[in-house]
């Protein structure tokens, strides 16, 4: 499905960015895995993807260093000779309420959840095979850029301001890219909802909160990665969202996303 493309995908050593590296791979792409401080994992995520007999690199970079985050994405053209597929799955998710959120935590969130995909697009988009954006590329030349969002950003989350904030800026970052990179790079993104326990929580926590969508279940890392090749591989399709949430946006939605 994908032989002969290259992925990158930020925060791919664990849980959903480890996911979409398997699915990538699988899907016979070749593969960079991100890591800021995960190192094993990362090697760890890049030896599983090579059994399924594709290529994968890892590159080191804290996202909230404007710096490091171009020399990653330096880092990963090097090793490949290009990128196809730009996945921004890395973020931060730092507890914090409304009425205690400050600059400084807004711009922590901002840097990493916003800024940095925001950069890497840029980079990504600044490749040669994309400099002639006014002629349509036939199907299989389309660049693919996909950023995960938060099915959180249609509601009102308390408990996570900045967090919240960073990933509705995200979301508009991914339909004014969706059309400023036209018509040679396709840019949508996913919304993910119960998918996995907060760090610290167990299966539990899945099974206590199956109840707040009209689903009333918990989704699983296939949702996610079914959604991902299917939004690569589409070739009509841009400026999206696709919620994976099990119907949560759909109560009491406050923007209309």
């Amino acid at each position: 499905m994908l032989q002969g493309k290259t992925a990158l995908v930020t925060g791919g050593a664990a849980r959903i960015g480890a996911a979409c590296i398997d699915a990538l791979a699988a899907a016979g792409a070749d593969v960079v895995v991100h890591f800021h401080t995960s190192g094993e994992e990362a090697q760890e995520v890049a030896k599983s993807a090579r059994t399924r007999g594709v290529r994968a690199r890892t590159v080191q970079g804290d996202l909230a260093s404007e710096e490091e985050t171009r020399e990653l994405f330096s880092s990963a053209l090097k090793l490949t000779g290009g990128i196809d597929i730009l996945v921004n799955s890395a973020s931060i998710f730092p507890s914090q309420p409304v009425g205690g959120a400050d600059f400084a935590s807004l711009a922590e969130n901002s840097r990493v959840n916003a800024w940095a995909p925001l950069l890497l697009s840029q980079l990504f988009a600044a490749q040669e095979r994309y400099a002639e954006r006014e002629t349509a590329p036939e199907a299989g030349s389309l660049g693919n850029i996909v950023n995960l969002l938060d099915t959180r950003i249609t509601d009102y989350d308390r408990h996570h301001a900045a967090y919240s904030l960073s990933k509705r800026t995200l979301f508009s970052i991914t339909r004014m890219l969706s059309v400023e990179y036209a018509p040679a790079i396709k840019v949508n993104a996913m919304a993910p909802g119960l998918i996995l326990p907060p760090r610290g929580e167990g299966q539990e926590y899945l099974t206590k909160m199956a109840g707040t969508n009209p689903m009333r279940r918990y989704g699983t890392l296939t949702d996610i990665t079914s959604t991902l090749l299917y939004l690569i591989t589409t070739t009509f399709i841009t400026g999206q969202v696709i919620f994976v949430d099990g119907g949560r946006r759909t109560r009491g939605s406050m923007y209309g996303t």
